[in-house]
């Protein structure tokens, strides 16, 4: 039995143990319908040119952990954000940690999704937004949808803000095989609320481990939302993640997305702007090796006049790593006075190393300002030597040019502690160490 019938042979012991009189029941349903018909997106998908899932659907992945497997903090410690107090969301091999965890109903709801889809208290929210925003046509975002059952769920209200930002981790630690984990996170920022949020799927495993994670935002008016992906995972780890993201008039939201580990890595980040005075910022900064694989594909739609989307990525490839970024921006005719800007630079470490990219702009405005370009290259040598004849050894001289290639994307990260962690991140990935923080 392929990884494909294993899902839907799966799905009736999965309903089988959640309330099917739920209204979700009939999303999950439909979702999984939908997922027979596609299957696993191939390569033959413009989308997935570049990308294959051929190697993981031959894997035996467990769908559903036999058992809890307890974690204490001083072990999982470094991948938290222990510098600041935050709100914390922890998931063992996709199970609630309360141990870990630390949540709140004080004026905000930083919870479970599990309790969002299962108690009347949510039911309004959950029939206003669940399944909203997220595709009803890709593959593997109806996977996750007819097994949704476990994540993140974040309710901002109107003018609220958390007193500190949220951490979303989830671990594996291999008491499987091999497992596939489906997280499924909602987050809402209604009229004038504001939120920061950070994420991170990280393995403590050399099983193999498959995460087909998908979340919803939602900013109202006037909303502002910080997210940060932190991606740097063990050689065995693939990820999935989908995000999908809509935006009322003047709301801004900021993605950065730091991919630094794994063995395939694969972010669909999309965008819909539903107002006028919407900023999307999209930012990212890749540094793989070995032979890691990273795919970046965004898309931004401005369906209203008046609005702003930025994108800025990086990438560093070494080894015979391989990265891909496919970028579009599609311009309604109505979204008159849009001011697009989008831009891929990548950096070949070594000759073994491969980067596709396709950014693409798709108008049909006639008043706008659009741009995009993309670079690939080597590092500058007369920099290098200049640096070299400042007394700065070729390793290090290498390091400091490959950390102005990436601060325009670092300095707009707003957690100062985040952005020393990122920093710290970058030097051990490209080995050494620098007496500075950008």
């Amino acid at each position: 039995m392929d990884l494909k019938d294993k899902l839907i042979a799966s799905f009736m012991a999965f309903e089988n143990n959640v309330d099917i009189d739920h209204p979700v029941h009939d999303v999950r349903t439909e979702a999984i319908k939908n997922f027979e018909t596609k299957g696993f997106p191939s390569k033959k998908e413009e989308a997935w040119k570049y990308t294959s899932l051929n190697s993981l659907q031959k894997i035996d992945f467990s769908i559903f952990p036999k058992e809890v497997n307890a974690l204490e903090y001083r072990d999982v410690k470094k991948y938290f954000l222990h510098e600041i107090d935050t709100y914390k969301i922890v998931f063992i091999d996709g199970i609630y940690s309360s141990y870990l965890s630390e949540t709140t109903h004080d004026g905000v709801d930083i919870c479970l999704m599990s309790s969002a889809l299962t108690k009347p208290m949510y039911k309004q929210v959950i029939d206003v937004y669940f399944n909203k925003v997220a595709s009803k046509d890709e593959s593997l975002t109806t996977l996750n949808t007819a097994f949704s059952r476990e994540g993140a769920y974040i309710y901002i209200p109107k003018s609220k803000m958390p007193k500190k930002p949220v951490e979303i981790l989830h671990f594996a630690t291999g008491n499987e095989a091999s497992l596939l984990l489906q997280p499924r996170n909602l987050i809402i920022a209604e009229e004038n609320a504001e939120l920061q949020i950070i994420e991170r799927h990280q393995s403590l495993t050399s099983n193999e481990v498959l995460t087909n994670s998908v979340t919803e935002i939602f900013a109202g008016k006037n909303a502002i939302v910080d997210y940060y992906k932190v991606q740097n995972d063990a050689s065995t780890a693939s990820l999935i993640d989908n995000t999908y993201i809509s935006q009322k008039d003047t709301s801004v939201v900021k993605v950065h997305t730091f991919s630094f580990g794994g063995k395939l890595t694969r972010n669909n980040l999309n965008f819909y702007q539903n107002g006028e005075h919407i900023d999307s910022t999209m930012k990212g900064v890749t540094i793989l090796g070995e032979k890691q694989h990273v795919d970046h594909y965004t898309l931004v739609h401005h369906q209203q006049p008046n609005c702003e989307s930025h994108q800025d990525y990086k990438g560093i490839y070494g080894d015979s790593s391989t990265g891909v970024f496919n970028g579009k921006i599609y311009v309604d005719k109505i979204a008159q006075k849009t001011d697009a800007f989008q831009q891929n630079n990548n950096i070949l470490i070594s000759d073994k190393a491969t980067i596709n990219t396709k950014p693409q702009l798709e108008i049909f405005a006639d008043d706008v300002k659009c741009s995009h370009g993309c670079t690939i290259g080597q590092l500058d040598e007369d920099a290098l030597f200049y640096l070299q004849t400042r007394g700065i050894p070729k390793k290090e001289a290498r390091a400091l040019l490959m950390y102005a290639f990436a601060n325009n994307v670092l300095e707009s990260v707003r957690i100062p502690e985040l952005k020393t962690r990122i920093n710290k991140l970058i030097a051990n990935k490209l080995g050494v160490r620098l007496g500075f923080d950008l």
